[in-house]
């Protein structure tokens, strides 16, 4: 496929939001037009809750910065690189001083372009043009000069389509996982919340589950790593990855460096727990995996299960929280983990929850693999 590369400015109309002189806070309304701001941004469609409103009269005053369907808006400040689509339900909006308004012109898919924004090398590009040490920030004239990449407008149609149509896929599988999601919360809340068997026994974690550490091999050692090797876990795959079950992290550790440091091989099931740095990043091993000593991951007893486990460790997240120490950040030890107090149900109990839960999972399992396929071939679209 052929591309020409263009400028930005040359294909496109790059405003900034109304500032402050323009637009006070006490201007806003409770009933209004929404305003979009920079925590609004960073998916495809607006987060809208916590949205300001301005009143009729103010929209008129500031016609110049309404939204109209196919516009872009980035974050002008801090993560200067999340942006947002304006579909038609965002139509007549408005948007912040603290974010930029990109309109391409006709020569431009706006759906080709926002999906060019999303590529990691144009994100990167972004961030590098951006000024400022503590506090990113980028302006109308850097943003002009993004090269675009643009083949025919036949083209642009053809893989904006392509994407739109995988993106609404990936969309409904993600409120199909939500839904399943709330319905095994909900029962988990009925069953040992709500209903609770007064004559359940006290215990600790480590009575419905084995504890378990991570390590690290030697950064300065290469050969202790490896692209394709023994899976190994960090929170930040976990602050990147929010996929409820997890196979692999951004790098693997050979052989070598698995025998050379502290890590420990869990299998299937074991409900990974992010120890620091922050506490609470839950998710499950989707194979047999390991961590690094940023978690206190656990295996659960058989008759335990890792339904049960997964939904009781986001319940005690608070009690866990509570008590971590440590001065620099929070931390919870392996002996404070394994001490951390519990009720044992029984083992009944235990089973008809994980038996509802089971089909639950495997679909679950089963979406978020599709997603992460899609969201391959979303890549290899384009790049073809």
């Amino acid at each position: 496929m052929k591309f020409d590369t263009i400028k930005l400015s040359e294909l496109a109309a790059i405003q900034t939001g109304p500032f402050g002189s323009q637009l006070h806070k006490e201007d806003y309304v409770v009933h209004g037009t929404p305003i979009v701001t920079v925590e609004h941004l960073g998916s495809r469609k607006f987060t809208e809750q916590n949205l300001p409103c301005v009143s009729d009269k103010d929209k008129e005053r500031l016609e110049k910065y309404v939204l109209k369907t196919g516009d872009i808006v980035f974050s002008r400040v801090g993560s200067v690189d999340r942006c947002s689509y304006v579909s038609a339900e965002y139509e007549g909006w408005m948007f912040s001083g603290r974010c930029l308004r990109v309109r391409p012109c006709e020569k431009l898919n706006p759906e080709y372009l926002y999906y060019f924004f999303l590529l990691e090398k144009t994100k990167q590009f972004v961030r590098n043009i951006a000024t400022g040490a503590t506090m990113p920030s980028i302006n109308t004239k850097f943003m002009g000069e993004i090269p675009i990449r643009v083949p025919s407008l036949d083209a642009q149609n053809k893989i904006a389509s392509i994407l739109w149509m995988i993106d609404d896929k990936i969309e409904l599988n993600k409120k199909i996982n939500k839904n399943l999601e709330q319905q095994a919360e909900a029962l988990f809340h009925s069953l040992f919340v709500e209903n609770a068997n007064p004559t359940w026994k006290d215990g600790m974690l480590s009575d419905l589950g084995t504890v378990v550490a991570g390590g690290t091999p030697s950064k300065t050692k290469p050969e202790y790593y490896s692209e394709q090797g023994i899976a190994w876990i960090t929170p930040k795959d976990l602050s990147l990855n929010k996929s409820k079950f997890i196979s692999h992290g951004e790098i693997d550790i050979s052989e070598l460096g698995f025998y050379k440091s502290s890590a420990t091989k869990m299998p299937t099931g074991t409900v990974l727990f992010s120890s620091r740095a922050p506490i609470g990043y839950i998710a499950i091993a989707a194979n047999e995996i390991t961590t690094n000593q940023g978690f206190k991951s656990v295996v659960p007893n058989e008759n335990v299960g890792t339904s049960f486990m997964y939904y009781l460790l986001k319940f005690l997240l608070p009690t866990i929280e509570g008590m971590a120490s440590g001065s620099t950040f929070k931390e919870i030890s392996g002996a404070g983990m394994k001490s951390v107090p519990v009720v044992i149900p029984d083992n009944e109990t235990i089973e008809k929850f994980n038996a509802f839960c089971t089909p639950i999972f495997q679909q679950q399992e089963v979406l978020e693999a599709e997603n992460s396929r899609l969201l391959i071939s979303e890549m290899h679209c384009y790049l073809c």
